[in-house]
């Protein structure tokens, strides 16, 4: 997997939190790598998730994403209008940075959480960070090896 070339619009050096921030720093691509996780795979998932993302920031997000080598697509083999979206290595990589910002959150904010967040937050009092983390990523593989062949 090469490298996403990142240029500065000065020739100063850069530091990579910025880099990073710059690339992903919007709410909308982790949520969209967060549904990937979670089974999402198609727009319309994508469209009718509890945060009730636009359908124009979607496929900006869709767009940006899959130009960075994050996500993918295959059409669908029984309606070839569908994509079908995967993470690619690169993406299934970002889960660490899901982990830890959930983790934090969990851990510093009061908020109403969803079912999702409440059984995710009963996992991670049991397990290791690092087992929880190795599990969602070999999971995902398995899950696209499954559906994509890969």
């Amino acid at each position: 997997m090469n490298k996403i070339n990142y240029t500065h619009s000065d020739a100063e050096a850069v530091c990579a939190c910025k880099v990073s921030l710059d690339l992903l720093g919007d709410r909308w691509s982790l949520i969209i790598v967060r549904d990937l996780f979670r089974g999402k795979n198609t727009f319309s998932q994508f469209l009718n998730n509890d945060e009730q993302i636009s359908s124009n920031i979607l496929v900006d997000r869709l767009k940006k994403l899959r130009s960075l080598e994050v996500i993918n697509y295959k059409r669908n083999i029984r309606d070839k209008k569908i994509k079908e979206y995967y993470l690619t290595d690169r993406g299934i990589d970002l889960y660490p940075i899901i982990f830890e910002l959930q983790f934090w959150t969990l851990n510093n904010v009061s908020f109403n959480e969803t079912k999702n967040t409440k059984a995710w937050g009963k996992s991670i009092k049991i397990e290791p960070k690092e087992a929880i983390i190795e599990t969602y990523q070999k999971n995902y593989k398995k899950i696209r090896a499954d559906k994509f062949g890969f």
